[in-house]
């Protein structure tokens, strides 16, 4: 007996074709997987390193975070251009990636 015969097809918009449920599952999966890119180009992931490339001014908390400051420990947001970061002094940071370089 095959167990292709067993499994659910759906109708694929995209492509226009009926396919399994499993293979649409994962197309969906890989469509909403956003990638999030340093400065230079780098792909960046949780737990990555980042070095400030310009000096910034945060919002809110009156202080400079100067340039070649190592940010550990990244998170994403899901957003393509902003990252979650933790820093000694301030709680709640996020930073654009066009500012930083991973490393």
């Amino acid at each position: 007996m095959n167990s292709s015969a067993d499994e659910e097809f759906v109708y694929d918009e995209a492509s226009g074709e009926w396919i399994p449920a499993s293979q649409a599952a994962a197309n969906a999966a890989a469509a909403s997987t956003v990638e999030v890119r340093d400065s230079v180009g780098n792909l960046l992931a949780d737990g990555d390193s980042v070095t400030l490339i310009k000096d910034l001014k945060v919002k809110g908390a009156n202080q400079v975070l100067k340039r070649g400051t190592v940010i550990r420990s990244i998170r994403l947001t899901g957003d393509a251009q902003e990252i979650d970061c933790r820093h000694e002094t301030i709680k709640g940071l996020v930073l654009r990636a066009e500012f930083v370089k991973k490393g």
